[in-house]
């Protein structure tokens, strides 16, 4: 009887013991098909080439025995094995966690295909690996906002004053471009710092960051809220009122509540913006709107810090309703199908960044089947 056909499709750059246990676990389910990112398409995704070209990746991955075949996706984007999926119609589709996206699921529903979401477990007394572990290491973190994202514009803090929820986020995965979690300035950051922040004042150095990215003759500018929460480790409340630069900063170092904040957020990735895409066509920036914003920001501060995870949720996602009232762009029919699907598991949820793609973030006291975790930066020793 012959095996099972198994599908599964990744970017597989310095292959590496990672690699091979999750091929070798889906080779557990039948015969392994893959897809790989040809090199355009992870320089759109990842915003750099890969270190081995597509050539190179498909003949050693050819090579191992786990592995029956393996095609260069002729797609784009975040989705770009569709064409190939269909070529092969396997019986599964397997990924692991940080590549499970709703948009999988459902275009593996639509086609009768059984989707295989893995763990990230490393093959025993082996050591976990991640091409980004294998990459220069590069502790420069990323950041994610948590509620009053927008606050940190000029354009939006003129019409009432309000604060923008940050946390530091340790670089354990290579988050997509545009996709929400400051990668841009992390970029900007790799230029002035390669490796690692410097130590000193972190306003200054989150100035510096913010001057960098933002030099004279700037005309649409990156918000601040970017630089300090790359700069600032742990939890951080920006306080704007109609300049590009808070009026305060208050920090949060609390081992318990920043651990608290750890187990509660989970990630889905939904892939990264459009190139062409703007969020601010269309919008519609008014002091009422301003103002639910800010309280929304306001209110998850507070439930931060009497760790009241209900309210947590509850005011991200009002916080995540404002912004979609102004910015009506944020909200397409992909995130609408996302929300639907996990909206029944979490207390709230809201889109990392801009939107238009990235992470939907969900705050949920539950583990979520696929959805991924963070680690928020400490403060330095």
């Amino acid at each position: 009887m012959p095996k099972k056909k198994v599908f599964v499709s990744g970017c597989f750059d310095m292959l590496h013991s990672g690699h091979v246990r999750f091929l070798e676990e889906a080779a557990g389910l039948g015969e392994v098909h893959v897809g790989i990112g040809s090199d355009r398409t992870l320089k759109e995704l990842k915003g750099r080439y890969p270190v081995t070209t597509q050539e190179e990746r498909k003949y050693l991955l050819e090579a191992l025995k786990h592995v029956k075949a393996c095609y260069i996706n002729s797609g784009s984007g975040i989705m770009d094995f569709l064409k190939e999926l269909r070529r092969v119609s396997p019986a599964f589709f397997v990924v692991n966690e940080d590549g499970n996206t709703p948009a999988k699921a459902q275009l593996c529903k639509r086609l009768g295909i059984e989707y295989v979401v893995l763990r990230r477990d490393p093959r025993e007394h082996l050591p976990a690996r991640s091409t980004t572990s294998l990459r220069k290491e590069c502790r420069i973190p990323y950041r994610l906002d948590l509620a009053g994202g927008w606050l940190d514009q000029t354009f939006v803090s003129r019409h009432g004053a309000g604060p923008v929820l940050t946390i530091s986020v340790e670089p354990t995965m290579e988050f997509n471009e545009r996709s929400g979690m400051a990668s841009s300035s992390r970029r900007r950051a790799i230029e002035l710092w390669q490796t690692d922040l410097p130590g000193g004042d972190k306003e200054k150095t989150a100035r510096m960051l913010f001057s960098y990215e933002n030099p004279p003759g700037t005309r649409e500018f990156s918000g601040s809220q970017d630089a300090i929460g790359i700069v600032y480790p742990g939890l951080n409340r920006l306080d704007y009122s109609g300049e590009y630069w808070p009026n305060k900063i208050t920090s949060v170092d609390d081992e318990e509540i920043l651990r608290w904040i750890e187990e509660r957020l989970h990630l889905v990735a939904l892939g990264p913006r459009k190139s062409d895409f703007r969020v601010r066509q269309d919008t519609w920036v008014t002091p009422t709107r301003v103002r639910a914003l800010a309280a929304a920001a306001d209110g998850c501060w507070q439930a931060i810090l009497t760790r009241d995870e209900e309210e947590f949720g509850r005011q991200v996602r009002a916080s995540f309703e404002a912004q979609i009232s102004m910015f009506p762009r944020m909200m397409d029919r992909n995130v609408r199908t996302a929300i639907k699907q996990y909206a029944g598991k979490s207390f709230g949820w809201k889109l990392s960044g801009a939107g238009g793609g990235g992470y939907l973030v969900l705050v949920s006291q539950r583990a979520i089947p696929g959805a991924t975790k963070l680690k928020i930066r400490r403060k330095d020793l």
